[in-house]
């Protein structure tokens, strides 16, 4: 079931600039996340007399010459949501998502950017690996297709592999990419041109401040986020211990519908899936079988209000809480020295038989479609398949099918 949300105390969101200021400096502050926010919220009533208290609370926890989070930086925030075009949505106010603000850990400022009116849209979420195979990027495409027909909103982390084959699938219809850094950063780079187009068909979101690089510490912070959006949570591929299934643990526990896609069981990346099914999460063979887990009223919405939902761009964003020495990208590697023509014919190699592996399962694949999804013509990779047959690393199969041997796949 999902959380009560008279657990916590009910917030009044700032009405004016100086509230909004506050908020930020109070999220923003040293070890004060979204939890220690609503305690603090709940105790002193607003933000402003919790920015008072929290040196004497630091000190109580032993944290010395504690000082809150500068109002200069906070306010140079609010500057630069308006110069890109992004709208703060602070929890409780008008156009806070209603399901998000249900989860007890619920961000309590978040900046979106892009279409607005997706927050007020039936959603479903739909993740899966990054080194998803051939199979997983078509089945999650599929499905985020089905879901867009239906007037459904997919829901994603814009991470490579199954999230962005959803949210590529899901363009027209309806996406939402939730990030792990800030709403300006885009993470992986080779997702750039996704992310602009989301930027302007879809919905930008991210709690943590502009310019954020993420860590492997805020993944499983933005998932909580990605689960709490939807009504129901869809894993396509995933290893046995990975970030999907840490979202999926997490949408159980927010009350959320957890849905899996089955998948060969010598295949790494179907371990966690598989175990989901095992552990009672229902099955998914389409899109309709997503649909029957749903409510009636959503997967039935109204396709005429859908049809004619706004299409104008509204800038939004989303941040969260961070120490300050968090909010600076990572540092660009030192160049190396230009490579010769036999060395970038190497790796050039080397990078399509990548290609080719993470695309491959045990699980047979015509090779007319593992061209297709590869992108590069196929005298480029008619020689790469030769060699890794060769090797070991593939197995034709009848009827023009590839396979890689059971013992050669993982999750990477």
């Amino acid at each position: 079931m999902k959380p009560d949300p008279n657990s916590k105390s009910p917030l009044t969101p700032p009405t004016s600039e100086e509230d909004r200021v506050a908020w930020l400096r109070l999220i923003r502050s040293y070890r004060v996340g979204p939890s220690t926010f609503h305690r603090l919220m709940g105790e002193h009533g607003s933000a402003q007399a919790a920015l008072v208290a929290l040196p004497d609370v630091a000190a109580k926890a032993g944290v010395k010459d504690y000082t809150p989070y500068d109002p200069a930086l906070a306010r140079r925030e609010i500057d630069l949501a308006r110069a890109i075009g992004a709208e703060m949505l602070c929890l409780g106010a008008p156009g806070y998502p209603a399901d998000l603000a249900e989860i007890s850990d619920a961000p309590p400022v978040l900046w979106a950017l892009g279409r607005m009116n997706l927050l007020t849209q039936p959603k479903v979420g739909l993740v899966g690996a990054r080194n998803a195979s051939s199979l997983g990027t078509r089945m999650a495409r599929h499905l985020a297709t089905d879901l867009g027909r239906a007037g459904l909103v997919v829901v994603s982390g814009l991470a490579r592999g199954i999230d962005a084959a959803a949210h590529s699938a899901a363009l027209n219809s309806g996406t939402i990419a939730v990030l792990a850094g800030g709403a300006d950063t885009i993470y992986p780079s080779e997702n750039t041109t996704l992310y602009t187009t989301i930027r302007e068909k879809g919905l930008i979101l991210s709690e943590r401040p502009f310019g954020l690089h993420p860590k492997a510490r805020d993944f499983p912070r933005r998932n909580r986020i990605i689960s709490g959006l939807a009504q129901a949570l869809v894993v396509v591929e995933a290893a046995y211990r990975s970030g999907s299934l840490i979202t999926a643990r997490t949408a159980l526990d927010q009350g959320r519908e957890v849905l899996s896609v089955p998948g060969h069981p010598l295949d790494a990346r179907a371990g966690g899936c598989n175990a989901l099914i095992r552990d009672g999460a229902r099955l998914v063979r389409n899109g309709a079988d997503i649909l029957e887990a749903l409510p009636p009223a959503i997967s039935a919405p109204d396709h005429t209000a859908t049809a004619n939902r706004d299409r104008r761009a509204q800038p939004k964003l989303d941040l969260q809480d961070a120490a300050p020495d968090q909010t600076k990208p990572n540092a660009p590697p030192p160049s190396a020295p230009p490579a010769s023509p036999a060395q970038r014919g190497l790796r050039e190699t080397a990078r399509l038989h990548q290609q080719i592996l993470s695309r491959l399962s045990p699980t047979p694949v015509a090779e007319d479609q593992l061209i297709r999804d590869i992108g590069a013509p196929a005298r480029q990779i008619a020689p790469a398949l030769t060699d890794l047959e060769m090797t070991g690393d593939i197995k034709r199969q009848p009827g023009g099918l590839l396979s890689r041997p059971p013992n050669a796949t993982g999750s990477k």
